[in-house]
């Protein structure tokens, strides 16, 4: 009986450690079982976008996952260009790894294809980090301190230092600015404007995600607290699905306690799932696509969604059979 019962954990220990999930011709680990919570999960995430080109028209394009979340891919990230045209990849000066293409005449179409593993929980919030003096910022993270295309420092500064000078510095003040962007900013995919700026946000009070981001990086600027303009995919992962179609998303991220911190001041709460895909001053370095002619977009499909955790093959158990024992019913183990 213990030989038995050694085989049964051994074997669950092999289902353990060596359970693979196929997904689009890809065998990848998935190292937990169904009755162990999960500690990562894997998301699908690409696009399906066509535009109308008017004569052959140079491209760049911001469509690929950034470089800090590339060890997470779980299957090939492959731009498919048709008609089929080459691609060529480079690093920008912010580190994004963008593409360049000679679109030809008609009509163009870009897809994508992917799995990356994410951990599954909600952003981590560091509640105590530290808001470093500019004097000990690095060097790399001062650009994100100035005024930028869609972020006014010079316009803001006054009004950032009224509504947050009074609060503690660090964390609580990013999430307070982001708390107050939340509060007196009016969303709708109907104020969406390609020129507004984040002074604007602030005088109309409504906007877009980005328009909320603008601001809220801005703010951070003026209170000399670095922060960076960033784009990715974000699918409804662990909140009520949204009625409108899915879209990329903006959020921003602050240089705080000797790293970059995810904050949104759109949704305002932890998410999960968030996949990086470019990161810059504000909207002007990380379009998705840029066009140098005529290209209109036709097509708009954007892929997030989370892969069901496939259900485990569960140890079969040992057969029991019932004998006679001094007129009781007794079970015992079959000999294997």
């Amino acid at each position: 009986m213990e030989r038995s019962g050694v085989r049964i954990i051994f074997r669950a220990q092999i289902l353990r450690e060596m359970r693979f999930l196929f997904c689009r011709h890809h065998y990848l680990p998935a190292p937990h079982l169904a009755s162990v919570p999960p500690v990562f999960m894997l998301i699908k995430i690409g696009f399906d976008l066509e535009f109308e080109v008017a004569a052959p028209t140079p491209m760049i394009l911001l469509l690929f996952i950034h470089p800090s979340r590339r060890a997470d891919l779980r299957s090939e990230e492959r731009l498919v260009v048709h008609p089929d045209v080459p691609v060529t990849r480079y690093t920008d000066l912010f580190g994004n790894i963008c593409g360049r293409i000679l679109a030809p005449a008609g009509r163009v179409r870009l897809s994508l294809d992917a799995v990356i593993e994410d951990s599954g929980q909600p952003g981590r919030q560091a509640l105590d980090v530290l808001q470093h003096r500019v004097e000990d910022l690095p060097d790399e993270t001062l650009a994100f301190l100035l005024s930028s295309r869609y972020c006014e420092v010079d316009k803001l500064s006054d009004v950032a230092w009224k509504l947050f000078g009074a609060t503690t510095p660090g964390w609580p003040r990013v999430q307070a600015i982001c708390d107050w962007v939340h509060d007196h900013i009016t969303f709708g995919y109907e104020f969406a404007n390609p020129t507004k700026s984040a002074f604007d946000v602030y005088t109309e009070g409504k906007g877009v995600c980005r328009d909320f981001n603008h601001l809220a990086a801005t703010f951070c600027r003026c209170m000399n607290i670095p922060a960076r303009y960033v784009t990715g995919y974000l699918g409804d992962i662990g909140v009520p699905p949204d009625v409108n179609p899915m879209d990329f998303s903006a959020w921003f991220e602050a240089y705080l306690g000797g790293r970059w911190r995810t904050f949104d001041a759109r949704h305002n709460i932890p998410r999960i799932g968030r996949i990086l895909m470019a990161a810059g001053r504000d909207a002007a370095d990380v379009a998705m696509t840029t066009n140098f002619g005529s290209a209109i977009l036709k097509k708009f499909v954007v892929i997030t969604d989370e892969i069901p955790a496939p259900k485990l093959p569960q140890a079969r158990r040992s057969k029991r059979a019932p004998v006679k024992t001094r007129g009781k019913s007794q079970a015992i183990r079959q000999a294997r």
